[in-house]
């Protein structure tokens, strides 16, 4: 009777039936692993430096992308490690995931490769109505601010051949893909964890985020006269950003824009921070 009293208060106080209650952040609870909830590190407000994603031209010719500082004003919870076969295969047995190929590994102890970028949003569906948690695909933004150090700035010199940038992004890339493993994929941990506490950042699974292939147009200030957004093609992240077409399971068979190509298409997902009142109410109830 007391619970549902105080629940009853607090649902009063925010319609204005009741003395006002103080509108301070509550503080964010990060889940442990248990059932259906995945493990989860919550990373502070801060800032960052990165290089925008996508193709940048000046006066039609290719210019490096410009490097700029994110911020995140608010705490966000990503997921540990990649979300594993198993998990994956959960999905599948309720019949709201594509199966993966028969040759894909389906483990506790390792991540989900051969995804594409539509069944990773489909497993982010599934997830959320399991739980009633909103989760989805990081931004690449919040990737790279995720990934720390372990973050690469795939920034190159500007330089007015085509041919001589591919090359040099060619090399660059598979100098970082040839120093870190053989493609084969590893039990969770493999790689270690980066600063914020993410497990395999930056290992042989390259990673869906949710941010679209963007062509921009630069003037000579710097700022962007034209933006040509292409969805189909999705931004993934690893040794070294690469870009996607989202339906592609296995990129090495194809669907990488420039450079070297993924060995594993995998991911890890962000949930969403309860709204105000959700909190308020978990407050009380503790769900």
């Amino acid at each position: 009777m007391l619970l549902a009293s105080n629940i009853k208060l607090a649902l009063l106080a925010a319609a204005g039936f009741a003395a006002p209650l103080a509108m301070t952040e509550l503080p964010v609870k990060v889940d442990q692993p248990g059932g259906d909830r995945p493990a989860l590190v919550e990373l502070q407000p801060g800032a960052a430096r990165y290089r925008q994603a996508g193709d940048f031209t000046r006066a039609g010719k290719p210019a490096e992308a410009p490097l700029t500082t994110i911020r995140f004003a608010q705490p966000f919870a990503i997921m540990r490690h990649q979300v594993s076969g198993a998990d994956y295969q959960r999905c599948v047995a309720d019949g709201a995931c594509r199966a993966l190929p028969a040759d894909a590994a389906i483990a506790a102890d390792r991540p989900a490769v051969q995804v594409s970028w539509r069944d990773a949003d489909a497993y982010a569906a599934w997830l959320s109505r399991r739980t009633g948690e909103t989760y989805r695909l990081p931004t690449d933004q919040e990737w790279a601010y995720a990934a720390g150090s372990r973050y690469q700035d795939d920034g190159l010199p500007v330089d007015d051949d085509p041919a001589r940038r591919w090359l040099a992004r060619y090399e660059r890339e598979a100098s970082l893909k040839e120093a870190r493993s053989d493609g084969a994929v590893r039990p969770f941990g493999a790689f270690g964890a980066n600063e914020n506490g993410l497990v395999d950042v930056g290992g042989n699974v390259w990673e869906w985020t949710d941010t679209c292939f963007v062509r921009t147009a630069i003037n000579a200030a710097g700022a962007a006269d034209g933006v040509t957004a292409n969805c189909g093609v999705r931004v993934v992240e690893g040794q070294h950003r690469s870009y996607v077409t989202d339906f592609i399971r296995d990129a090495r068979a194809g669907g990488c824009a420039a450079g070297v190509p993924p060995s594993n298409l995998g991911f890890r997902l962000v949930r969403e921070p309860k709204s105000w009142m959700r909190r308020m109410v978990s407050r009380f109830t503790g769900v």
